[in-house]
């Protein structure tokens, strides 16, 4: 029995129809030697387009109604994959999330999956067809509606749909090599990091790395699925490999540099945090918005503020929403969080090295925030490259 492999094929690897063919090529001959399961994001920069075109028709789009569009796009992507690896005569047959079995929560835009059950995708393997299956989403087994995963949510069904079959592993394929200890986009001299564990990336994604969903880390590490991270052009890249154990015993030392490039503070008036989250919450549903990200809540004895970030459209959102409410206002400036993740954990030593390296180059931060594996300082969104370059220093 061939052994069993997941991969999925971000959106940029999947960008017209001759990268299509050339990945279509990629998996008919690897196909030779296992069985696949293909999840392919939409072409390129669909996603976005096709919100731009719901924001020209509405001020705020329905979310049941955004996850009806913005499917479209995973769906052309498996289509096509389809077609030409059948025209290369490798057997294959496309799904979609629902049709795959892929179960989630109720919530739009940004549901949770809760439960695979892929019948008919074992019924195809089993006669040796190649799987193509549209990432991003699902269905709501209680109220039968079609669901998204959020932002990189393809990333999830691929772990997910690996996790089900316990396959080797899953692969996550882009046009990257490697990830990285910077982005190579801003700092030149980032280097690939070749092995990383489950802890060290979901704290990488957590804090802004754009190279996995958060969750489909999460969902890795529960159900102990190995990944692969490279680029979709070539087999025989080295890339960064994910799995539990690695790195496990080494000193603490500073391993990546990771930035949410726009974050909102939000101040409310009312003191008490859980309310103010239900209130705010409460907001967002009315008006259509996902909720967004929770980074940190500081309470003191006159105000509550509140750090949020998301996708672009998410924070364009509430920053219309919120202008001129009566219960919620926004700090007039915008911010980026960079963090410093690191091997094992902390130290005060890695602390007192950022904060010499800000001070040196007189880059102001605003707060620093601290977890098990991470450092992180609040800056103003203009200097984040800045702080981003500097402090790459310490890796």
């Amino acid at each position: 029995m061939k052994p069993l492999i997941v991969q999925k094929y971000g959106g940029a690897t999947l960008a017209d129809p001759e990268k299509i063919r050339s990945v279509a090529a990629r998996v008919a001959n690897q196909s030779k030697e296992n069985s696949l399961i293909v999840v392919v994001s939409a072409m390129g920069k669909t996603t976005n387009s096709l919100i731009d075109l719901a924001n020209q028709v509405s001020s705020h789009p329905q979310r049941r109604e955004m996850d009806m569009l913005l499917t479209v796009g995973e769906r052309i992507s498996m289509s096509l994959m389809s077609m030409a690896l059948n025209d290369l005569g490798c057997p294959a047959i496309s799904f979609t999330g629902s049709q795959a079995g892929i179960f989630t929560d109720d919530s739009h835009v940004n549901a949770f999956i809760k439960d695979v059950k892929p019948f008919r995708v074992e019924e195809s393997l089993k006669t040796d067809k190649v799987v193509i299956l549209a990432g991003f989403q699902g269905v709501s087994p209680a109220t039968k509606e079609i669901t998204t995963l959020g932002r990189g949510g393809s990333d999830t069904s691929a772990v997910a749909m690996a996790a089900s079959f316990n396959a080797d592993r899953c692969e996550i394929l882009k046009d990257v090599p490697a990830v990285f200890t910077a982005d190579p986009n801003i700092v030149k001299s980032a280097r690939p990091l070749q092995e990383l564990n489950y802890d060290q990336l979901m704290e990488m994604t957590f804090w802004g790395a754009k190279v996995l969903h958060y969750r489909s880390v999460e969902l890795a590490k529960l159900r102990n699925v190995t990944l692969y991270i490279g680029p979709a052009s070539n087999k025989t890249s080295d890339g960064t490999l994910v799995k539990k154990g690695l790195n496990m015993f080494e000193s603490c030392k500073a391993l990546s540099l990771n930035s949410h490039e726009m974050v909102l503070g939000i101040l409310s008036k009312e003191k008490n945090p859980a309310k103010a989250l239900k209130e705010l919450q409460t907001l967002f549903d009315q008006k259509q918005i996902a909720f967004p990200q929770l980074l940190h809540c500081e309470m003191n004895a006159d105000k509550l503020e509140m750090l949020l970030t998301g996708p672009q459209e998410i924070v364009q959102a509430i920053k219309k929403e919120l202008q001129n409410h009566p219960q919620f206002s926004l700090l007039p400036t915008d911010f980026s969080t960079v963090t410093v993740t690191c091997t094992g954990a902390t130290s005060p030593e890695i602390t007192q090295q950022v904060l010499n390296v800000l001070a040196d180059r007189q880059l102001h931060s605003h707060k620093l925030m601290m977890s098990a594996m991470s450092v992180t300082v609040l800056v103003e969104a203009p200097i984040r490259k800045q702080v981003i370059e500097s402090l790459h220093q310490l890796i």
